[in-house]
């Protein structure tokens, strides 16, 4: 299972000087109640995300907090919501999805019958939809697609709402209506939720990318963008190496348009469009 982390909407502030007594036993609880291995992110980020629901909750200290944690339940998914800010939307970087449209997916195609993208770190799902629509814009979705995108996430309930595919206009802002009156049905509710013939197209499922190995072999592009972001330095490098083991030969890795590759991996990859931050796998 792998969390998706994007871009922080928070501004990149120094960790207010607090006790850590009791913040070990507070991350080890916490990670066997909301499933989450936090040890695979930047402590500092760890621990301003758990300040500030301590200081929403008017905890004096961490010791305090997990008191208040144990005995509230319905600060679980408050505490999840902020460990793992979700901020994303469809054809997020739109450059990037105009070069996948005219030339990645293309190119991909040129030679075979069917494509195996892999989106890493998916969050409620708008980027696997996004492939999936411009797999149908280029005519290549139907019943021999299903099943072609491969989309993960270390949180189970946001591949729950990934999967129910339900979500409000501002995420779909980058989209023509054209677009949207295609691929979504407005209900009641205000929400737009995704059709079939693209919600076929994409398969969910749970994956850590630290603690697990390759969701798949030989997959034509992996997708894997504003994640790293929360990495150290060789959680960085261990996934740039899992990235190469899942690609087939000459397949396409995109990263977040913050991210970077450490020198000690680069030479996994060849540079493709290295401004939008697109790669090509390297024997």
């Amino acid at each position: 299972m792998e969390k998706k982390l994007p871009t922080p909407v928070f501004p990149q502030i120094s960790v207010p000087q607090v006790s850590e007594k009791g913040l070990p036993e507070l991350i080890q609880d916490v990670q066997k109640r909301l499933k989450i291995q936090l040890t695979n992110y930047k402590q500092d980020y760890i621990k301003r995300r758990m300040l500030s629901r301590m200081n929403s909750t008017r905890s004096k200290d961490f010791v305090e907090y997990h008191q208040y944690l144990r005995t509230h339940p319905e600060e679980e998914e408050k505490l999840r919501n902020a460990l793992t800010i979700n901020v994303t939307k469809f054809f997020r970087d739109l450059e990037v999805f105009d070069l996948v449209k005219k030339e990645i997916f293309p190119a991909i195609l040129k030679d075979k019958r069917n494509i195996k993208i892999w989106s890493a770190g998916c969050s409620s799902g708008e980027e696997p939809y996004t492939y999936a629509i411009i797999l149908y814009e280029l005519g290549k979705t139907g019943p021999a697609y299903n099943g072609a995108i491969i989309a993960t996430d270390i949180d189970e309930e946001m591949l729950k709402k990934a999967k129910i595919g339900a979500y409000e206009k501002n995420a779909l802002e980058n989209m023509t209506e054209t677009q949207i009156t295609k691929h979504f049905d407005k209900k009641e509710d205000g929400k737009f939720y995704i059709k079939d013939h693209i919600k076929q197209v994409v398969r969910f499922q749970a994956h850590d990318l630290m603690m697990s190995g390759p969701v798949s072999r030989m997959i034509d592009m992996v997708s894997c963008r504003n994640v790293t972001i929360y990495f150290n330095e060789q959680q960085k490098k261990d996934l740039v190496k899992l990235v190469h083991e899942s690609l087939g030969k000459d397949g396409f890795y995109i990263m977040g348009m913050s991210e970077y590759m450490a020198k000690d991996v680069e030479h996994l990859f060849k540079p493709y469009k290295p401004m939008l931050k697109v790669f090509q796998k390297t024997e």
